[in-house]
């Protein structure tokens, strides 16, 4: 998505929402580009905005990736989460860098989808109490839960909402053992979800949910093969009664 239809998503996303916070993603290697989406989520009234790394400069020094959120925490309006995903950017946080980033009042926390589970705990000694922290990839949900975490931001939860939301609900509500059972039971669905391109996938099942109206996703991206969507859809069907 451009800039601009990131910033008409969230204004469209306002007589939408309900009671629900948005965070808008702000993926950019341009710092004017990544302060005007900061400034433009927090216009339409969203709760933060999830920031990458300048992932085009793989070669910058840890100083300039420094210097860089530092920039935009201290010009963006908004709160701002740090978001860790090495596999995508080229960069990966350290927990050095993660741990001067966590301390500046505008971070208001972190989302890490690298899937290195040592993180669980790393990243929890490394960011404040009291600051946000968000697990990407959704297998390591409930060891994330234990270990401090606040919840995911997941890709899979497109198509499971509700499982993932309960999941994350009862464990704080102390219900430890619902919790952890359904999230066993929804576990094979989570991976198969994982297992192939997203959004391609999500938007597949999605459409032939009818909660879209067709599946398209835009160049580079290319649509999943019809039968691993349907063996896919059949799992979910199977495992978790959704069609």
């Amino acid at each position: 998505m451009s800039a601009v239809e990131k910033r008409d998503l969230a204004l469209k996303s306002r007589g939408l929402r309900g009671k629900l916070d948005v965070i808008l993603g702000v993926a950019t290697p341009s710092l004017d580009e990544a302060v005007w989406l900061c400034k433009q989520a927090a216009h339409a009234d969203c709760r933060a905005v999830l920031l990458m790394p300048p992932f085009y400069f793989k070669e910058a020094e840890c100083g300039g990736i420094r210097q860089w959120f530092l920039e935009v925490f201290d010009k963006s309006p908004i709160g701002v989460i740090v978001y860790n995903f090495p596999q995508r950017t080229g960069i990966d946080i350290d927990l050095g860098l993660l741990a001067e980033l966590a301390a500046h009042p505008n971070c208001v926390g972190v989302k890490d989808s690298s899937g290195n589970e040592a993180n669980l705990a790393a990243y929890r000694q490394a960011v404040p109490s009291g600051k946000l922290l968000f697990v990407g990839n959704e297998t390591l949900l409930v060891k994330a839960l234990h270990s401090g975490w606040s919840g995911t931001i997941s890709g899979a939860a497109n198509c499971l909402p509700s499982w993932l939301s309960q999941i994350v609900k009862q464990f704080f509500e102390g219900k430890l053992q619902s919790a952890e059972e359904k999230f066993k039971l929804c576990l094979p669905a989570i991976e198969a979800l994982r297992s192939r391109p997203q959004p391609a996938l999500n938007k597949v099942i999605l459409a032939g949910w009818r909660v879209l109206p067709e599946p398209h996703v835009r160049l580079p991206l290319t649509p999943v093969r019809q039968a691993d969507a349907e063996s896919v859809a059949r799992l979910l069907k199977e495992t978790l009664g959704m069609d």
